[in-house]
């Protein structure tokens, strides 16, 4: 008989927190003590802001982050695979325990003031779901694992305009930055085929000079797009593009006052005078 320990499979429910260093290194704590496998579930947000829920949007940025984490589990050697799932975090673990049989659980959520999880006692819940297995609650604050910056930019027609590139490069000169290009469509913004093959183009050329940039469309209101982002995702500061004066739509109701007011974070506006065109 072989003398070495048994692979022990470990159950990790997180959403937001899954980039979290803390979480990461707990993980590869528990693999220095014997060998062990990873599936991590991601259960989608649910939006607070907006009427519309853009599921597809929601699970890019549940599957960004668990992305991350997967590469970064697996470059410490630590066997990594992970799923986003549309369900609540109670309902997420209870599937996951009934097709996996996991050998622990840990269970991941910001701190108290932050957590829909810890305020819904939806840990304790999940507690009770894993019955006998051997549980683990993190507690992660993010912002005070500051690392890289991270940046949303908030931009539809004029998202290929110079003076926004040149900012989105000026700012990731000044140190180690993500970029998350976020395109609100809809209505008078023209068609959804138009703003994603701008944003592609966007995206595509910054990432071809090394910038860490993501693209994703929105919901079509831009603020209710910015929240919502803002509740996927760390984000530390904000840049806001549109055309200059009158003919933002945007301008006329305020966006910039009001992000700055509600979200408590950096807000950068950048005008562009003409709207790149796109061809096929």
């Amino acid at each position: 008989m072989s003398d070495e320990p048994a692979e022990r499979h470990i159950v990790v429910v997180a959403n937001e927190t899954v980039v979290s260093r803390a979480l990461v290194e707990l993980i590869e704590d528990k693999a220095r003590q014997g060998p062990v496998r990873v599936t991590v579930v991601a259960p989608v947000n649910q939006p607070r802001q907006g009427y519309v829920v853009y599921y597809d949007t929601r699970r890019a940025a549940a599957r960004r982050r668990l992305d991350k984490t997967l590469d970064l589990l697996r470059d410490a050697g630590v066997p990594a695979e992970g799923v986003v799932v549309e369900a609540d975090p109670v309902t997420a673990l209870r599937d996951a325990i009934a097709r996996l049989e996991p050998d622990e659980v840990i269970v991941s959520t910001h701190p108290q003031r932050q957590s829909g999880c810890l305020r819904r006692d939806a840990v304790a819940q999940m507690r009770r779901v894993a019955g006998a297995l051997p549980f683990e609650h993190v507690v992660v604050d993010l912002a005070a694992e500051r690392g890289e910056s991270n940046v949303l930019v908030v931009a539809n027609r004029t998202v290929l305009g110079e003076p926004l590139l040149a900012k989105i490069r000026e700012r990731a000169a000044q140190g180690p930055t993500s970029f998350l290009i976020i395109s609100p469509q809809g209505g008078a913004e023209g068609s959804y085929e138009e703003a994603e093959r701008r944003l592609l183009r966007a995206v595509t050329v910054l990432r071809g000079e090394g910038l860490d940039v993501h693209g994703q469309i929105a919901h079509p209101d831009p603020y209710a797009a910015v929240m919502q982002a803002i509740e996927d995702e760390r984000v530390d500061e904000l840049i806001v593009s549109t055309f200059p004066g009158a003919r933002s739509g945007w301008l006329r109701r305020d966006l910039v006052g009001r992000l700055r007011s509600d979200t408590k974070l950096p807000v950068e506006h950048v005008e562009v005078e003409i709207p790149e065109q796109v061809t096929a």
